[in-house]
């Protein structure tokens, strides 16, 4: 609407018109004032994916807890060799298979080792083995998927023919035999982690090559092949970071399927040897003894169970925030 004072004009808000209303040479419209950047409602602010994710996962109560309980775990693997006394590898001829004490804090093996620097030592060789497969395995398992749905042709044909001949192959085995034929290497973390990552990452690669299918037609992966730009270059800075969530999730449940197969071959004598420790040997040690001294088994199977559970809850509240359609997390 505008007002006329006298013989000058104005416009919105009060916004003074230097021409008079109707004049030919009058502009169209007339400047508005600047607004600040701070008047903005913060309710109006764009947020980034990422901010958008982190508001998801943390309105997840289950997911926090799952995070801050791993956290915790992870602080008694680095912190707890430093709290104890004794060393897991130390022996108190003083204390064979004697309960939880002031010495002691969760009792001593038939050894008599400490049970406390056992499960401490025993967590974090887990921890190491379950991080370290998932982070190889995903690798892997993004690299070839999505260089095999790229490529296509006979590529993607004998990677699929490798997929599908190390998914029919008893991994198990294999690995069993592996560590035995190595001899001192067979209690290596560093074998661990190259067998179970080697053995882990098909099915992956297959979610992987079925996305990758999906992204490599579309307007910006065609674009920067008209560009001249390099194959992995178009795989590695727009493909996989469009997948980024499905690798994400993966590599969060791998390291809980990792650290149940480390735990199954150490169980029966194929994972970590002594005197190193990890909480399959530990839990194969205590079971045979769990009805008479059951704090030698309680204790590595409270905490294999604990970490398990603490990183589920950190992979579903994952997949619910970086799912668009999932409800789970809330609105952001």
């Amino acid at each position: 609407m505008t007002t006329t004072n006298g013989n000058r004009a104005s416009g919105p808000a009060g916004i003074p018109l230097d021409y008079e209303p109707g004049d030919k040479n009058a502009p169209l419209t007339a400047e508005l004032p600047e607004v600040a950047t701070g008047d903005v409602p913060a309710a109006t602010r764009r947020l980034s994916r990422r901010r958008i994710i982190l508001r998801r996962f943390l309105r997840n109560r289950t997911a926090v807890v799952g995070l801050v309980g791993y956290l915790l775990l992870a602080a008694f693997a680095v912190a707890g060799p430093y709290l104890s006394p004794w060393t897991y590898t130390q022996i108190d001829q003083t204390a064979f298979l004697k309960p939880p004490s002031d010495a002691h804090w969760l009792g001593t093996t038939q050894a008599g080792r400490d049970v406390f620097a056992l499960t401490a030592e025993g967590l974090r060789k887990s921890m190491l083995i379950g991080l370290g497969v998932a982070v190889v395995q995903t690798l892997v398992a993004a690299t070839i998927g999505s260089f095999a749905a790229y490529y296509g042709r006979w590529f993607d044909k004998v990677a699929l023919w490798v997929i599908d001949l190390l998914l029919v192959v008893p991994s198990f085995f294999i690995i069993a035999i592996i560590s035995v034929q190595t001899g001192q290497g067979r209690g290596s973390v560093i074998m661990l982690i190259l067998l179970l990552a080697g053995l882990g990452w098909m099915l992956s690669a297959r979610v992987v090559r079925s996305m990758t299918l999906g992204i490599k037609g579309l307007e910006y992966v065609t674009a920067a092949k008209y560009m001249s730009v390099s194959t992995p270059k178009i795989i590695f800075r727009h493909v996989i970071p469009n997948i980024s969530s499905l690798l994400i999730i993966d590599a969060t449940l791998a390291v809980a399927s990792a650290v149940l197969a480390e735990t199954s071959l150490s169980f029966f004598g194929f994972g970590v040897q002594a005197p190193e420790t990890s909480l399959g040997t530990l839990i194969a040690e205590g079971q045979r003894m769990a009805s008479t001294y059951p704090w030698i088994f309680l204790a590595p199977a409270t905490v294999l169970t604990l970490m398990l559970i603490f990183i589920n809850f950190v992979g579903d509240g994952l997949r619910d925030a970086l799912d668009p359609s999932s409800r789970s997390g809330g609105r952001a």
